[in-house]
């Protein structure tokens, strides 16, 4: 072997010969979409506790005088839910994992 220079089929990348390494990248990019997706999955949840409070807050007395107020904000974060289900493709993943409860997921598809 000359210095400076490499032999034809010398050295091969991680990439080309199957080496551990490649592999491991493989699952690591499919563990941080995991991580993303439940890290979404739990910003949806912390939404749904909002909607839920707001909903509450909607039928007590106490809150009449600001009612259209607080019924903007549910119809604001309905939207928002919405948005964020179809940005991050989440509907699949919440009907997998049976999150959906029976109204939960406000439904403006059918008016």
């Amino acid at each position: 072997m000359h210095e400076g220079k490499h032999e034809p089929g010398g050295h091969k990348g991680a990439r080309e010969t199957g080496h551990p390494f490649h592999e491991e990248g493989k699952r690591g990019f499919r563990s941080a979409q995991t991580f993303r997706r439940g890290r979404a999955l739990a910003f949806l949840e912390r939404l749904y506790v909002k909607r839920s409070t707001l909903l509450q807050q909607l039928n007590q007395p106490e809150f009449q005088e600001i009612r259209q107020i607080i019924s903007g904000e549910l119809k604001a974060t309905d939207g928002i839910i919405q948005e964020f289900i179809q940005a991050f493709e989440l509907r699949e993943v919440l009907a997998e994992q049976e999150l959906t409860i029976e109204g939960a997921i406000p439904n403006h598809d059918n008016p």
